[in-house]
């Protein structure tokens, strides 16, 4: 023990009495003790425990005093009471508390204290356990008496309102009041200090003050806002007890009312209440007599079965599903075309001929006065359209829509349901459709017929083949309900974006409609009629606020978004009216206009360059179809060397234009004196044949005459005429066959300004039936040979 400490303890036993009350003679030497969670106040009495181990030695030297008091100070950072803090880390001003009691028990130290009165550290004597320091005890200041009166009853009515609300309060009440006077202001206030839940920071706030009415005021906005937590803990508590007191009447009634009921007879249990429900919904619908048959079946089990068997569950369930199928229940259809053709001009632009289609649908349904036996499919690229068609086919007819994505379907019972056998079984999407909608003619759309999956379950294209039969469908067999039930009513309508994975039996049972896509011209009035004004309202802005140019909207669709569909043109117009939105939020301006100059500052640059046809000797421009849409596709030959003779392909090809190329190569090395050439040229010539965009893969048989024209370019050593495009198909005997997507190819061919194409012959009806607006200043030569090719690319010779 050092010197320092024990004078102190010395200078402690003169003092004589073992208990020290408020306003005597108070130790200037104290030992400290850190405490957490939160301060302790001079008017408080709380057990506290401690670590044996670490602080033991304190306690001891605490117990040798006459005064056996200790210094607790408030840590915010000392969360472990096995933890030692620093010395630097202990707050100036503390709590004088005596000690009672102490108790070691299971390495822990228990002891009592009993706040006494604030203290001021003056000089560390002693930085490490047990921790030693000389200290002074403020005196509380003088202010003016009606104020502090006025704060002190203010803090008294409070803590009356917060006694009824908590019955711990009273307690800790009458601990205060056998030790303080409640006309004590200084004390009263941290009386009401302690009884609060504040945070410890704000505790120590308190600590620290000394002025009494700064205090007094900090205190009273505590206790204040304790009050008012206390009345609200109080009014849930209260709205939980009403609510389960109200449940429990009802249930006590209830079985009162139960047994009132079966005294007197008029009672039913749930069996006989089921079994009415699904009578009284059978008997709101049209069923045909072997579901009636069925029913009564299923009925009479139910009534012989207990109520807790696991049969009783199926046979329940069964009776639901059988009596929901909306049987014999019609929508009335219209048969209006002038109005069908109205809406759908009004929700559609563009695709005229898939318009005309529908009508000419409708039309017969109107002449028989009968929907039934034809099943639709619209097959085209991603974004054209195709299920907001199948909505509005049903909106012309009256009937109700129902969308039944396919895309990954590997279940067959997903399609005629699970057996009852099943634990969980339900019926097929079909019939769940039918019980959504509520009628029997409803308009279901198979959406993403294309991407059927096959697996270990079944094959769900097969179980298909049912459905979309209108020779079968009449009697479609739903696993489930093993009834058969009539969808030859319903209406059909498919959507695809490509044929080919589609099972060729079930392709067989659609009439395919086919949507190529949207033109610049048809992109723009798409966004101003639909996309524009939707994507305004669901930002939340008026129309005059973010205005977009028609220049800068054609900019957009050619340069940023050139497939076939509108969903990145909607994304690229949604991403605009976002950053519009931020520059009206900033302030920057009440108006934002969009055009070409300022349009890549909201899209960034172009993901399209703008494209030209090349020229010269050996370079012809052809014409392609992509998912993107048309797109022009030229083909370059050069002539390597004439030491020996040989043909190179590069461009990423396909196996289909591989062997176009080396049609091409062979029509025109076996036809060169027809078609004016040097005939030896390709004995000693090796040539090279490139299709730029090296990196895109290239396939398909439309650019035979293109390839062909090339080749001969180079052994007539004689540019072809510039400013053409062509596609088509070459045999090797010299004859053009027709191609797809003359449409798509058409508008490639405007789009980089070249306004003469050759087409094959068997591809003018497809021409003719484009619209004029696409028509319109095309030259177009027709061939059913390449040489009317040859004629039209080499006049000159």
């Amino acid at each position: 023990m050092s010197d320092t400490e024990q004078e102190h303890i010395e200078l402690s036993n003169e003092n004589g009495s073992t208990l020290i009350l408020p306003g005597q003679s108070l130790p200037k030497r104290i030992y400290l003790m850190p405490i957490a969670n939160r301060p302790f106040f001079p008017a408080q009495v709380q057990a506290l425990v401690v670590q044996a181990e670490t602080w033991e030695e304190t306690f001891d030297r605490i117990g040798n005093t006459n005064e056996k008091v200790v210094g607790l100070c408030y840590l915010e950072s000392f969360d472990d009471i096995d933890e030692v803090p620093d010395s630097h880390d202990f707050p100036m001003i503390g709590t004088l508390a005596k000690v009672h009691n102490v108790v070691t028990e299971q390495g822990r130290l228990q002891f009592i204290a009993q706040g006494m009165q604030r203290f001021r550290i003056v000089q560390w004597l002693k930085r490490s356990p047990p921790f030693l320091v000389e200290v002074e005890y403020p005196e509380v200041s003088r202010e003016p008496e009606t104020e502090v009166k006025a704060y002190a009853m203010a803090l008294i009515n409070t803590i009356k309102e917060l006694l009824p609300l908590n019955p711990l309060y009273s307690e800790e009440l009458k601990q205060y009041l056998s030790r303080f006077s409640p006309n004590e202001p200084s004390a009263l206030s941290d009386f009401a200090a302690a009884i609060t839940t504040a945070s410890g920071p704000e505790l120590q706030d308190v600590i620290v003050t000394l002025p009494l009415l700064r205090r007094m005021e900090k205190v009273l906005i505590l206790i204040k806002r304790e009050l008012e937590v206390a009345k609200l803990h109080s009014q849930i508590s209260q709205e939980v007890s009403q609510k389960t007191g109200q449940r429990q009447k009802e249930f006590f009634l209830r079985e009162q009312l139960k047994i009132i009921q079966r005294e007197l007879g008029i009672t039913k249990d749930d069996k006989t209440s089921d079994l009415e429900t699904f009578r009284r919904r059978l008997d709101q619908t049209r069923p045909p007599a072997h579901v009636v048959k069925r029913f009564d079946e299923e009925a009479r089990k139910l009534g012989a079965l207990e109520s807790g068997s696991p049969e009783y569950g199926v046979t329940r369930n069964y009776l639901d599903w059988l009596t929901q199928v909306p049987w014999g229940v019609y929508t009335e259809d219209k048969f209006d075309l002038t109005a069908a053709r109205q809406l759908l001009d009004l929700e559609h632009d563009g695709l005229d001929d898939v318009k005309d289609r529908i009508i000419e649908f409708l039309a017969e349904a109107a002449f028989r006065q009968e929907v039934s036996g034809q099943i639709i499919l619209l097959s085209g690229p991603p974004g054209v359209g195709k299920t907001s068609i199948g909505k509005s086919i049903a909106t012309a007819l009256g009937r109700k829509f129902y969308r039944l994505s396919l895309g990954g379907m590997r279940d067959e019972a997903e399609i005629k349901g699970h057996r009852r056998t099943y634990i969980g079984a339900m019926p097929g999407k079909l019939v769940q459709a039918l019980k959504e909608v509520g009628t029997a003619n409803p308009v279901i759309m198979l959406d993403e017929i294309d991407k059927l999956g096959r697996s270990y379950q079944g094959d769900p294209g097969s179980a298909l083949l049912e459905t979309l039969d209108p020779e079968q469908n009449v009697d479609f067999l739903d696993h489930y309900l093993d009834v058969r039930v009539d969808l030859s009513r319903v209406l059909f309508v498919c959507t695809a974006n490509q044929l080919d994975s589609i099972p060729p039996a079930l392709l067989d049972r659609m009439d395919v409609i086919r949507l190529s896509g949207y033109v610049a011209a048809e992109k723009l009035a798409i966004a101003r009629h639909h996309l524009w004004p939707r994507l305004l309202k669901r930002v939340g802005a008026r129309k005059s606020q973010i205005q977009i140019g028609d220049k800068a909207m054609l900019q957009l669709i050619e340069g940023y978004a050139r497939e076939a569909g509108v969903r990145q043109l909607e994304k690229l117009l949604h991403r605009i009216a976002r950053k519009a939105i931020v520059q009206l939020m900033r302030g920057d301006t009440d108006k934002v206009r969009i055009n070409t100059r300022n349009l890549q500052s909201y899209v960034g640059a172009p993901a399209f360059r703008k494209e030209g046809s090349l020229q010269g000797r050996g370079v012809v421009t052809g014409l392609a179809w992509t998912a993107m849409g048309g797109t022009t596709l030229p083909i370059e030959a050069q002539l390597i060397h004439s030491v020996n003779r040989g043909f190179k392909l590069t461009g990423q090809l396909g196996d289909v234009m591989k062997e176009s190329a080396e049609i091409a190569y062979s029509f025109i090395a076996g036809n060169l004196k027809a078609l004016k050439g040097d005939p030896t040229f390709f004995d000693k010539s090796f040539v090279h044949l490139h299709v730029p965009e090296g990196a895109t893969p290239k396939d398909g048989p439309s650019a035979g005459i293109t390839m062909a024209t090339a080749l001969l370019s180079l052994a007539r050593n004689q540019a072809p005429r510039p400013g053409v495009a062509m596609t088509g198909e070459l045999t090797l005997t010299g004859k053009v066959f027709p191609v797809g997507g003359i449409r798509e190819k058409v508008i490639a061919a405007r789009r980089i300004g070249t306004h003469e194409i050759i087409l094959p012959d068997a591809n003018r009806h497809d021409y003719e039936e484009l619209p004029a607006y696409i028509r319109e200043g095309m030259a177009v030569h027709f061939a059913t040979a390449y040489e009317d090719v040859a004629r039209i690319m080499f006049k000159n010779k």
